[in-house]
């Protein structure tokens, strides 16, 4: 008996990761994919009284695509919406800080979260590629 309070809290204890354990989605891939140079379906920039709307590239993670969209005022980043993003609740809860870190650096140059680093990188470079289509 001394035994058993231990070994059933200890098997409680193993099986929670198990229970909390979020597979990847089947056809992604395990690695960010970018290429060196947005191509023309991959970033389109368009002018409004809001400012010019630019497009980052689509990145494919482990975890699910990602694609921002930049909102210019002149040189000024003003606005940026995730287009897509994987449905990951590290995720969800990373894109506010990634938002509000670019637009305070005004750039891709900005921090990974911890506990979504791979939408973190892949954030970025949709990021930057949006940066470079504007020109």
């Amino acid at each position: 008996m001394k035994r058993a309070i231990p070994v059933v809290v200890l098997s409680i204890a193993g099986l929670v990761p198990i229970w909390r354990y979020e597979p990847s989605l089947p056809g992604s891939t395990t690695t960010p994919e970018a290429a060196s140079t947005p191509s023309a379906s991959d970033s389109s920039g368009s002018s409004s009284a809001s400012g010019t709307v630019v497009k980052g590239s689509t990145l494919n993670t482990e975890k699910g695509p990602v694609q921002v969209q930049v909102t210019f005022q002149g040189e000024k980043i003003t606005a940026v919406k995730m287009l897509q993003q994987p449905n990951h609740p590290q995720t969800t809860a990373a894109v506010p800080k990634l938002v509000a870190e670019t637009l305070e650096a005004q750039s891709a140059d900005i921090d990974t979260v911890s506990g979504a680093t791979i939408t973190s990188e892949a954030y970025k470079e949709s990021l930057q590629a949006a940066i470079d289509a504007k020109g």
